[in-house]
């Protein structure tokens, strides 16, 4: 089976590196499936023609590493026909026509792009805010074959979110155990995460008006470092320029460690490298998954786990997947936070096979992947059935 995998905006991000894995798990785990797999990227064009072809080369250099050197093609969007400029267009095209499925993740995809495809399914990696940003008329996404979010509760009963009207099916997040196998660490190592920090994102909803950064969630649990004898270590934007550095300071003096996540994650091995020489994650979540129960659980924190690093993360409402206490630890408040954190140092072999455990079982990424290649062309509509 040929597969198009269409992610958002990774050329564009260079630095990045976590970002380029949230799409690069699914891919792979269609590889592992047994499907013929390419690489279409939308390209934000620049005033630089000479920078537009660096950023082209980097992705592919960087799909190289998984023999996909050749699967990338990549695209700009203007005028009334998308415009391929690193292979011929009849080429783009031809393969985009013979393929079997376009696993789409770029949500603004135009109609255009999506008629060279016989079968499209939307994966939504960003639950509730996608519902709402397409709620609120922000952003319209074209019809696709089949809709898929790793948000637990949209579309079910007592969601507050609304679903736009679409037949929503449940999915996991996904990592690659192949690219993700344990790594030893010295348990004194800090907890880590590498987050975004705050940005002007605001969120209307039919309670209020909200701000939905990570600044106002990490804010909640500052204390933290004064109530754990664990290394707690944030790789976050908050270099010079950023209107946020007097909160580096504050973060300094409540004891935790802040560097730059362009230093530790600008390239996905320099991101892979970082989760695995910390001890575990201590991540919390965007207010939106706090506010609306998405039971959301982070990408990156399946890389900690499968690396066999305990998480210990904010709680983001009930869950039928989501495990408690062995590996992988969701709190609410400082003492919580504090508690997992003290009973995985008190047993950290037994919460770091755990936290591996967790990943095989619940979030491989070949068994995502099959269910979405699967679920597109039937009528099976739920993980695991």
């Amino acid at each position: 089976m040929r597969v198009v995998v269409a992610p958002t905006r990774v050329a564009n991000f260079p630095l990045g590196g976590g970002h380029f894995w949230a799409y690069m798990q699914h891919v792979l785990g269609l590889v592992q499936h047994g499907c013929e797999v390419y690489w279409l990227e939308k390209l934000e064009p620049t005033q630089d023609p000479s920078h537009n072809v660096r950023l082209v080369n980097l992705l592919r250099k960087r799909l190289a590493q998984f023999g996909l050197e050749d699967r990338l093609l990549v695209y700009v969007d203007v005028g009334p026909t998308p415009r391929f400029v690193n292979v011929w267009q009849k080429h783009a095209e031809s393969v985009c026509r013979s393929a079997d499925l376009l696993v789409n993740f770029r949500y603004d995809t135009r109609r255009q792009i999506l008629d060279l495809f016989q079968r499209t399914a939307l994966v939504d990696i960003d639950p509730g805010l996608l519902q709402l940003w397409m709620h609120e008329g922000h952003i319209e996404v074209a019809e696709h074959d089949a809709y898929f979010t790793i948000g637990e509760t949209i579309g079910k009963r007592g969601s507050s979110l609304p679903t736009c009207g679409l037949p929503w099916m449940q999915i996991r997040p996904a990592v690659c155990l192949d690219q993700w196998p344990v790594v030893a660490t010295d348990p004194s190592a800090p907890f880590t995460t590498v987050s975004g920090w705050s940005g002007e994102e605001w969120l209307q909803d039919h309670r209020s008006l909200f701000e939905n950064t990570k600044r106002v969630s990490f804010l909640r649990f500052l204390d933290l470092p004064r109530r754990t004898r664990c290394s707690l270590e944030l790789a976050l934007d908050l270099g010079p320029g950023n209107p946020d550095t007097s909160d580096r300071e504050t973060l300094h003096t409540h004891g935790w460690s802040v560097r730059t996540s362009r230093d530790v994650a600008a390239s996905p091995d320099e991101y892979r490298r970082y989760i695995q020489f910390s001890a575990g994650e201590f991540g919390v979540a965007k207010p939106i998954h706090v506010l609306h129960q998405t039971a959301w659980v982070s990408d990156r924190t399946l890389c900690y786990l499968a690396s066999g690093k305990p998480a210990v993360v904010q709680d983001t409402g009930p869950s039928d997947v989501l495990p408690q206490g062995e590996g992988l630890f969701r709190v609410h408040s400082v003492d919580e936070a504090a508690a997992a954190l003290s009973v995985i140092r008190q047993d950290y072999p037994r919460q770091s096979a755990a936290a591996r455990d967790i990943a095989r079982t619940l979030f491989d990424a070949r068994k995502v992947a099959s269910f979405i290649v699967d679920a597109s062309f039937s009528t099976i509509e739920r993980f695991g059935t």
